[in-house]
């Protein structure tokens, strides 16, 4: 079984790196699309390339917010490993099944109650 935790604990651990790299990725990128839009001489709204910097700000915000709730969802999951209620549904008590797990590793409800609970996440 402890083989299994630290399997588990490397895994999100892992994700949670890759999540925090994407972080500081998207964020360097809204700093630049920030830094762009205070250049007065940019005049984005007639550029024919494509979309405008609000469009791209609009855009990288959002997958910041995405990113900043998926840490926090993986930050939780290792908690629930320590504290070893780990691929245990929060709702019913039961097993998580493995499929999701693999899937959504961060997943705190079973396949069932999330389906009837469709506006709570994982």
């Amino acid at each position: 079984m402890t083989d299994r935790v630290d399997s588990i604990r490397n895994a999100l651990r892992d994700e949670r790196a890759e999540t925090m790299a994407l972080i500081e990725q998207l964020s360097s990128r809204l700093d630049a699309v920030i830094e762009a839009t205070a250049d007065s001489s940019s005049d984005d709204e007639h550029d024919p390339e494509g979309s405008t910097l609000a469009v791209e700000r609009g855009q990288l915000v959002a997958q910041l917010e995405r990113s900043r709730v998926r840490l926090d969802e993986l930050d939780a999951a290792l908690d629930r490993v320590g504290a070893g209620t780990y691929g245990r549904c929060e709702i019913c008590g039961r097993e998580i099944g493995e499929a999701r797990l693999e899937v959504l590793p961060a997943a705190r409800l079973c396949i069932g109650c999330a389906m009837r609970n469709p506006s709570r996440r994982w």
